[in-house]
């Protein structure tokens, strides 16, 4: 067992071996105190309760040859025996034929007492003091909020490869995530990827003379994710993870997509189980398949198909004055400054374009105009100067957050409201005071939604409140993957590229000019925001000349 995510995993995919279709998970200190699994499924034999916390015993096989193509999630004898041996262990469980529940206490692998009980016809395992007996395991468990969040994960994992198992996730009293039976995959999809996954969503189905079989649900470009992990797979009811086929699937976005984002959705593959390997990793997310590369292409194709041929007007929203990084509907020419437009009658000598003073390490420039409403055009010194609005401003946000700890913050008017996913609220709950810091204050308003009452600030210029919830799933898979340094270093990356100027916003001269200055001033080099992307690109006048045929210029 790696933590409190393995044994949830292990326990829900033993409550779906058994038949189960409802499951509940209750969780004390994120796991680590307590973990409780409550299923509907078949049960256990009281004479086979003993047996089921032995290593190699397992009820899920009947034949020897079912070895060679297990078609079960796991063995339930291996997962009880590795939990019981770390843990407080009590079983208890009802077959259909009893009339009442029968348990077992284990103790660091030793059964203990025997015990009848009232339950229905199903199993609860109640996991106490997970790695009590392993002090450095037990030492190395992430902070109880941290754990919570890998649970859920896990668990929507497990979901999406079976939508018809309702599970409900308590924390102490409160319920912290809830995944109703689900008749179809694409209405499982929105309980996990949230309500902006439900306009954007489109179906991919392998070829009917295709001899694997597939069907997926994934967002349009609109709906991405800056990692990998919002692409779900599963094989035969088995929640994978694979490095081929998820790339097939990002293959097929080529030129939807930029390369720093991934699509999000999930896929669901049926194959015979002869051509599945499930035991070459502990615990059985990586999986060999035979033919897998022929299975990617065809998976690959598919899903740019329904891409390609599906309605793209999703993928143009309407521009926002703040707060997303979408390139506005028509591209627009190099904007005057400010001060310059209305002018059309007569012609005056303008103001003098801003200028931002150089330092020993970076170029004093003048601006001239926004290209996009996101690349400036200024010169410096004779040369071209192109500056990515964006990545500078969130280069500043996050020295500022590595700095000081936080960041000004600005109160709504009219506090916004708006809807969370399980996962995103556990990432909320997790990373609350580091969010308080950063200018974020938010409180929760019943259901799955909360109320934002302020957000970041800097030099006049507020965050969109609607940066949060994708903020959020950046927190949950642990910051910007692109970031080298530390955990830290990646939060803080998460927030500054979510509460900076972006892409698509309207800002003046003088607004950028605070920025580069502020930008300048900086210790850390200023020529790339947190996750490289460059921030001020030069291009010397002899090059210029070079394109004009200029060369004696």
């Amino acid at each position: 067992m790696e933590g409190p995510a393995s044994v949830v995993k292990e326990l829900v995919e033993n409550s779906i071996d058994a038949g189960a279709t409802e499951v509940e998970v209750l969780l004390e200190g994120g796991g680590s105190d307590r973990i409780v699994v409550a299923d509907d499924g078949d049960g256990i034999l009281p004479a086979e309760l003993d047996l089921a916390v032995q290593r190699h015993a397992t009820s899920k096989l009947t034949d020897p040859d079912d070895l060679a193509q297990v078609s079960s999630l796991g063995f339930r004898g291996e997962a009880l025996a590795a939990i019981a041996q770390v843990s407080k262990l009590r079983l208890v469980s009802r077959p259909p034929e009893a009339s009442s529940a029968a348990g077992i206490t284990v103790e660091g692998g030793r059964v203990g007492a025997r015990f009848e009980a009232a339950r229905a016809v199903g199993t609860t395992v109640d996991v106490q003091d997970l790695f009590y007996n392993t002090p450095a395991r037990r030492k190395f468990l992430r902070t109880p909020a941290a754990e919570q969040v890998e649970v859920l994960a896990t668990l929507e994992r497990i979901y999406l490869a079976h939508p018809d198992l309702a599970v409900r996730v308590r924390s102490g009293t409160a319920e912290i995530g809830r995944y109703p039976r689900a008749a179809k995959l694409e209405e499982a999809a929105t309980w996990v990827f949230g309500p902006e996954f439900v306009s954007a969503q489109f179906s991919v189905r392998s070829p009917g003379t295709s001899p694997v079989g597939f069907h997926g649900v994934l967002a349009r470009p609109t709906v991405s994710r800056g990692t990998s992990v919002g692409i779900q797979l599963s094989v035969n009811g088995r929640a994978i993870v694979s490095r081929t086929l998820s790339q097939a699937v990002r293959a097929a976005y080529q030129d939807y997509l930029p390369r720093t984002r991934f699509p999000v959705g999930a896929i669901r593959l049926t194959l015979d189980p002869s051509r599945v390997d499930v035991n070459v990793h502990p615990t059985k997310r990586e999986v060999r398949i035979q033919g897998e590369r022929d299975l990617a292409d065809a998976l690959r194709r598919s899903v740019r198909a329904a891409l390609v041929g599906g309605t793209q007007v999703a993928d143009l929203p309407a521009p926002r004055r703040s707060g997303t990084a979408a390139v506005p509907e028509k591209p627009r020419t190099v904007a005057p400054l400010p001060a310059l437009r209305g002018q059309q009658q007569r012609l005056e000598e303008p103001p003098p374009a801003p200028r931002i003073a150089g330092t020993g390490r970076h170029p004093a420039v003048t601006l001239l105009g926004a290209l996009f409403r996101l690349y400036w055009v200024a010169e410096s010194d004779g040369d071209l100067v192109l500056i990515d609005q964006h990545a500078a401003s969130e280069r500043v946000l996050y020295d500022e957050l590595r700095l000081t700890g936080r960041l000004a913050r600005q109160e709504l008017m009219d506090p916004v409201r708006l809807p969370l996913t399980a996962r995103q609220r556990t990432a909320l709950e997790a990373n609350r005071e580091l969010l308080r810091s950063a200018g974020f204050v938010i409180e929760p308003f019943g259901g799955d939604q909360v109320r934002v009452r302020s957000v970041p600030s800097y030099r006049g210029r507020r965050a969109e409140a609607r940066s949060l919830p994708p903020l959020l799933d950046e927190l949950a898979d642990g910051g910007r993957p692109t970031v080298p340094e530390g955990l830290a270093e990646r939060v803080a990356a998460s927030v500054a590229c979510h509460a900076a100027v972006r892409a698509g916003d309207e800002i003046t001269a003088e607004e950028l000019g605070r920025v580069l200055e502020a930008l300048y001033r900086t210790e850390a080099p200023a020529y790339a925001c947190p996750h490289g992307r460059p921030v001020i690109v030069r291009l010397p006048r002899s090059r210029l000349d070079g394109w004009f045929l200029r060369r004696g210029a």
